[in-house]
């Protein structure tokens, strides 16, 4: 799974990539368009849950699960028509699965910002348009190829037809593509077709380091709050980026004195990556045992035995059965021993549909 950072240049997409990678390897600098090849990072997601197996099982290793963000340059208004990196850029984000907007709240007169005043609502609506006109050239071009496989009698060109028809409709009320009401069984069409403005949003809020114990007063803020609200699938995140870079330099001890000093209790970042998983309705099982324990991805609705696929794909061909403990379970009791004798261990065949936090051990041929 890949996260794009995305935003308008200046805004901290370098800086808050350095911060989720603990790492200095995207380029920040006072001027437009210094990122221009993307930057890829893999990011450990944030799971309590395994500090409490560890001190369970005393594995050799603790293994958590991670996903991908990759730093992309930064859009400027006429990016579908080739401004800036222009269709270079748009075509990266169509390799993503979702997409983290940072969005510029704070006011600084050292640091340059392009469309001129902060105004946080419509700098991401520079955005979201930019995303609709490519989205509407590209749908445009997809109905009228459909259109002829569709005088064949090629359903699933007629369905199609039918989408790129509403879309098009959707598009020129400037909406984007992922608030289309569409029905359960047209979804895989929609991702089909590729569409920008259809993958989900997560809106990053860039606050100043001071402005984090109170950034829900900041107006900025309240506006890209309520826009995701409005625009669904999406979320937001409140983020320092600058702040979040210099405690991703610091060993854990420090970094919750940093934490407590700036006003919270945890890290944005460490927001963002969860807001990520479950956005792109991701979650956890867990295998644990003294050699190790190890967080496991997999999409909400799986069953046991395509989980068992996500280990190894021997597992899935083989699978017999899947020892299942819900993790809250196993911590209420201490250890595996107390929960199997409370007889909270439980066998379930191939088409028991794994939920978030199962503990579990495969059975196989």
């Amino acid at each position: 799974m890949k996260v794009g950072i995305v935003g308008l240049p200046n805004v901290g997409k370098s800086t808050l990539f350095n911060a989720l990678t603990r790492t200095r390897k995207a380029e920040a600098r006072n001027y437009p368009f210094c990122t221009i090849e993307p930057n890829v990072g893999v990011v450990e997601v944030p799971d309590e849950r395994l500090q409490v197996l560890r001190e369970m099982f005393c594995p050799s290793a603790v293994v958590p699960t991670t996903i991908e963000f990759v730093d992309i340059a930064g859009l400027v208004p006429g990016a579908n028509r080739g401004e800036g990196l222009g269709n270079k850029f748009l075509a990266r984000i169509r390799e993503m699965d979702i997409v983290v907007l940072v969005v510029r709240c704070f006011d600084s007169d050292n640091i340059i910002h392009i469309p001129g005043p902060v105004d946080a609502l419509r700098d991401l609506e520079i955005i979201q348009t930019e995303f609709i006109l490519a989205d509407l050239e590209s749908a445009q071009s997809q109905l009228e190829r459909n259109r002829r496989k569709a005088k064949g009698q090629d359903k699933e060109a007629v369905q199609l037809c039918d989408m790129c028809e509403r879309l098009l409709e959707h598009f020129n009320e400037g909406f984007p593509a992922r608030t289309l009401p569409i029905a359960s069984e047209e979804a895989i069409l929609l991702h089909r077709l590729f569409l920008l403005s259809a993958k989900p949003v997560i809106y990053a809020c860039n606050v100043a380091e001071h402005e984090l114990a109170d950034a829900s007063s900041n107006l900025h803020v309240k506006k890209v709050y309520d826009y995701a609200r409005d625009h669904p699938p999406s979320d937001a995140c409140i983020v320092s980026a600058s702040a979040e870079e210099e405690l991703g330099q610091l060993p854990s001890e420090e970094a919750g004195q940093y934490l407590a000093e700036l006003g919270v209790m945890d890290s944005g970042v460490s927001d963002l990556i969860r807001k990520s998983y479950r956005l792109l309705n991701l979650a956890s099982f867990f295998t644990a045992g003294e050699k190790e324990v190890r967080a496991w991805t997999f999409r909400k609705g799986m069953k046991a035995s395509q989980c068992a696929g996500v280990i190894h794909g021997d597992f899935e061909k083989g699978f017999i059965k899947a020892e299942v403990v819900a993790f809250e379970d196993l911590k209420k009791f201490g250890n595996s021993h107390e929960a199997r004798a409370a007889g909270k261990y439980r066998l379930e065949g191939k088409d028991y549909v794994f939920t978030d936090g199962d503990v579990v051990v495969f059975r196989f041929a």
